[in-house]
């Protein structure tokens, strides 16, 4: 089993499109105390800030629509269709970013460009992961299927690690008024062409054998609502299983500079600093841990993660308050990162494993966008209203909670690893069982 080949060029094509939608979403939120004034009226910069907080939100409640959208459309019209239109909304949004004009020029125009951008970013970032996972769970052979999508994270953390590093550079080569001026469409500008170059590669991806098989054999039923409603026990065990997860790595990865700056006190160079070097180690534990549940399965690794966030959150968090530099900070927050990791690295490929081919996609999709939604993308926000309310330390037991939830799902759950995804699969899985 653990011999298979893995098919490279699928894995880069499948998973590749994760690192352009997080590069896109990260300099979206890092660039707008850039761009902000470009698009509103002179005023107060608080104000401004806060309108194009609420632009980047649209995203947010765009994303369950775009994974019920083009989760639909992938069961439907195809995994690489599906991969090749997200990356199309990918690019459309990020150049409409690029060449939106400012307020100066046309008024509020500007600005609405900024909302149709967020809203195509949105769709697009709810039917990528689902897309994505698929693909790369039905591309890859059964015994090399945790490695292969466990990319999936290694490229939406590369996303993140060349925004926040385009934006070193460009700090430390551009004055703040020059960033201010133009220099806030070079991301974007970047963000577009990558995009590109994605879409051609895409372009020359293969179909996976399990949808042309059920294309064939199947032309009713495939991404309906209807017919993900006669797995409501699996949607709803995605929703829980994602629960835990998405909280946490939202805390030890988009709130943690945050934190360690706000609350541990550390200089905002410094948090940044340890972000960036805990996210590239996190980075490439992932086809590790994904190649561990090849071998072991997958709910060892989820059980792993849901005990490790459960008990450790409150004491590493807490810690992680009182740190006064780099070493203590990286070391601490690793330590969140290797726990979450036993999550990431696995969860996209057990949940395309809990659903058939016709509904596969959408199966993924919705409920993953609807328990992100809930879960993960509020979470900052959570965080910040227990620190409003003098009551930190309360969040930490929230995600510790909802870690507990979600262990009690991995504790009972059946375990995926050896599913057939496709009738040639478990045809070969009988014929070995046969022989032996």
């Amino acid at each position: 089993m653990s011999k298979a080949r893995v098919p490279w060029k699928a894995v880069v094509g499948g998973s590749i499109g994760n690192m352009v939608e997080w590069y896109d979403w990260f300099v979206y939120s890092s660039f707008a105390v850039y761009f902000a004034a470009s698009f509103f009226p002179e005023g107060n910069d608080t104000a401004k800030l806060l309108n194009t907080a609420a632009i980047f939100a649209v995203g947010f409640f765009m994303r369950p629509l775009g994974g019920w959208l083009l989760g639909r459309y992938a069961d439907r019209k195809g995994r690489k269709a599906a991969l090749t239109l997200t990356v199309t909304l990918m690019s459309a949004s990020a150049l409409l970013i690029a060449i939106a004009p400012t307020y100066e020029a046309v008024g509020y125009l500007g600005a609405l460009v900024l909302v149709v951008a967020r809203l195509l970013q949105g769709l697009s970032v709810g039917g990528e992961y689902a897309a994505s996972a698929t693909y790369l769970t039905e591309a890859t052979p059964r015994g090399r299927r945790g490695f292969a999508s466990s990319f999936q994270y290694v490229s939406m953390t590369a996303g993140q690690l060349v925004g926040l590093g385009l934006q070193i550079i460009l700090q430390n080569t551009m004055s703040k008024e020059a960033l201010s001026s133009y220099g806030w469409r070079i991301p974007f500008i970047v963000g577009a062409a990558a995009a590109a170059v994605v879409f051609y590669l895409r372009r020359n991806l293969l179909e996976t054998e399990a949808y042309d098989e059920e294309e064939r054999e199947s032309g009713k039923g495939r991404g309906t609502i209807r017919a993900l409603l006669g797995h409501k026990k699996e949607a709803l065990l995605v929703i829980a299983l994602t629960m835990g997860g998405t909280v946490a790595y939202y805390t030890y990865t988009t709130y943690l500079t945050k934190y360690l700056s706000n609350s541990a006190g550390l200089p905002k160079e410094t948090a940044t600093l340890v972000s960036f070097c805990a996210l590239f180690i996190f980075m490439c534990l992932q086809p590790l841990a994904g190649g561990l549940s090849d071998r072991i399965g997958r709910r060892p690794l989820l059980i792993t993660f849901g005990i490790g966030s459960m008990l450790g959150t409150v004491p590493l968090m807490t810690a992680l308050g009182g740190v006064d530099g780099f070493g203590g900070g990286l070391v601490l927050s690793l330590i969140g990162l290797v726990i979450v990791t036993g999550y990431t690295s696995i969860n996209a490929v057990v949940k395309a494993e809990l659903f058939p081919t016709n509904v596969r996609a959408l199966g993924v999709a919705l409920p993953y966008a609807i328990a992100n939604a809930l879960f993960g993308g509020t979470a900052e926000y959570v965080a910040l209203w227990f620190k409003d309310n003098g009551i930190e330390s309360g969040f930490f037991w929230y995600v510790s909670g909802c870690a507990a939830i979600s262990l009690v799902v991995y504790l009972t759950m059946r375990e995926t690893r050896d599913v057939a995804l496709s009738r040639t699969e478990q045809v070969m899985g009988e014929s070995v069982a046969t022989r032996v």
